[in-house]
């Protein structure tokens, strides 16, 4: 690492002042960063207007997150060919194309493909942009810092963007969310034109020997995970051929993909990759935080809306806690981990017991009548933990060499952001129904005509009861279980930290010693 010069973006005109330069490219990422085919947080609109399954919408959503992951590996090569006004002109057009077609299609395999180009063209402005400033936000290239940078923008900017589709579909239709990031994005086509000139800061690299088919490989296998994940409870799962049509057509183009990397020169995503300690471990735990978090996409819902009776606005507004908690996890990190270099053992400890402790507290307050405001700490703590994994599973890739640097942040981006929360949802989803049923057998053992209690109370009105009861008790229930997985990872971490601190503590005092006895001895003998 090494200082570098005044930073300057030679890319944009010099008539607009230097300290302006990067605040112009953080609205432009802030923009992009809004951007995208489907937005989720709009599925139930979209859901009742274009006569589709809640599955179809959300499918189309995570398209657009796996065709982002796939632009990892070749972003590198993406910022070498093209200057930054080709690319911001072609990301616009391109994006802008993507939401008048979503606007206006109710075929699925369309929308699926749409927001998978989508997700793909946002990516690159994204890194285009982060790329430009990073020297502005750390001149040593410390990613710590910059990493820091990226998942507090990424991440408000989903909250934010959640928030602003709901109030836009609340008070009007879903369909002026689009129109509004269309206008947003040809602003920044404005901006372009008028501020950027078309000029060449690092050397031309072809794109020659991509592996584009592998890209496709990989993208097919992540979409078949989530189409299983997504539609398995919908199609009863291995009752239905679709599923198992999915889950077969996965595996062989794993199997194909495998094989192709094996003695291909360039490999989208080479096998060597997986091979290091800092890919597949956070890959591993990354599968395991979604678990742990997956109540966030299925508890909370059901429990803010079915058994409280929260509106979409009151339900929404609870993004406005996470945004605080991930400001606050962001800058918690920034002050540890990247300035004070905090290890990576210390913050993913401090990151698990801040998802246990929502965990806790959803399982010590869930209630019948639980105040809005008792949901604050805990929604705090899911986004204050999860930011500081997110930080620290990215840069703990700097570890890994510079040729499989991107080919990694695209292994990690398709758990992240891709298939590892749909398939927490999925596994926690079959144990509520298990457990459900289960409690709701318990329950009504004793309610039939002869109990008195329940003579008088109409069949369906009990069975009302029954029914609702049971969902409390196994959301409890459930979140008592994940709070006793997560509090074993705790412990975990702890027996790991203390196999290894004893050994690096009293290592050097041994050697002391046995140098000591060495002396004593040699004196000892030449006495005599």
């Amino acid at each position: 690492m090494h200082e570098s010069g005044p930073f300057s973006i030679p890319a944009i005109r010099d008539f607009v002042p230097e300290k302006w330069k990067p605040w112009i490219i953080i609205f432009m990422v802030i923009v992009f960063q809004f951007s995208g085919g489907i937005y989720m947080a709009a599925a139930g609109e979209m859901v009742g207007s274009l006569a589709l399954m809640q599955e179809d919408i959300m499918m189309a959503g995570y398209a657009s997150m796996v065709g982002m992951a796939l632009t990892f590996a070749i972003m590198f090569r993406l910022k070498f060919q093209f200057t930054s006004k080709v690319a911001f002109m072609t990301c616009c057009i391109a994006l802008v194309i993507c939401n008048l077609i979503c606007v206006h299609t109710d075929c699925v395999p369309l929308l699926v493909g749409v927001c998978f180009i989508s997700g793909f063209f946002r990516m690159w402005a994204t890194f285009e942009c982060n790329s430009t400033i990073q020297l502005w936000l750390t001149p040593k290239r410390d990613l710590s810092i910059f990493f820091c940078f990226i998942y507090l923008l990424v991440n408000s900017c989903i909250q934010l963007s959640g928030l602003a589709t709901i109030y836009v579909s609340y008070f009007s239709k879903w369909e002026y969310m689009h129109w509004f990031i269309i206008g947003l994005l040809g602003l920044v086509m404005l901006l372009v034109m008028l501020l950027f000139r078309n000029i060449r800061v690092l050397h031309r690299l072809p794109l020659y020997g991509i592996d584009w088919l592998g890209a496709l490989l990989w993208g097919l296998i992540v979409l078949c995970i989530i189409f299983v994940c997504l539609y398995g409870d919908h199609y009863d799962w291995y009752e239905s051929d679709y599923i198992g049509m999915a889950t077969l057509a996965g595996l062989v183009i794993l199997l194909l993909n495998i094989w192709r990397a094996s003695f291909i020169r360039h490999p989208f995503i080479a096998l060597r990759t997986f091979r290091y300690r800092m890919v597949w471990l956070p890959f591993l735990l990354y599968i395991l935080i979604d678990f742990l978090l997956a109540p966030s996409h299925l508890l909370e819902h059901i429990y803010l809306e079915g058994i409280l009776g929260y509106d979409s606005l009151n339900t929404v507004s609870l993004n406005w806690v996470v945004l605080l908690g991930i400001v606050t996890g962001a800058l918690f990190t920034y002050q540890t981990f990247a300035l004070r270099k905090w290890r990576y053992k210390v913050m993913t400890l401090i990151a698990f017991t801040s998802i246990v402790g929502y965990l806790m507290m959803f399982y010590f307050t869930i209630d019948y009548n639980l105040p809005k405001s008792a949901l604050v700490i805990p929604v705090f703590l899911r986004g204050f933990g999860y930011v500081i994994i997110a930080i620290c599973f990215l840069t703990s890739l700097s570890r890994v060499p510079f040729e499989n640097f991107f080919q990694a942040v695209s292994v990690q981006g398709f758990v992240s952001a891709a298939f590892g929360g749909v398939l927490g949802t999925a596994v926690l989803n079959e144990i509520l129904k298990f457990t459900v049923r289960r409690n709701a057998m318990l329950l009504g053992a004793n309610l039939d005509h002869v109990n008195p209690l329940a003579a008088h109370i109409p069949l369906g009105q009990l069975y009302g009861a029954v029914q609702q009861q049971a969902l409390m008790v196994s959301m409890k229930e459930i979140f008592g279980w994940l709070t006793l997985l997560g509090l074993f990872c705790i412990l975990m971490f702890l027996l790991n930290e203390s196999k290894v601190r004893p050994q690096n503590a009293i290592h050097p005092t041994y050697k002391a010693i046995r140098r000591l006895m060495k002396r004593e001895a040699w004196q000892s003998t030449h006495e005599e």
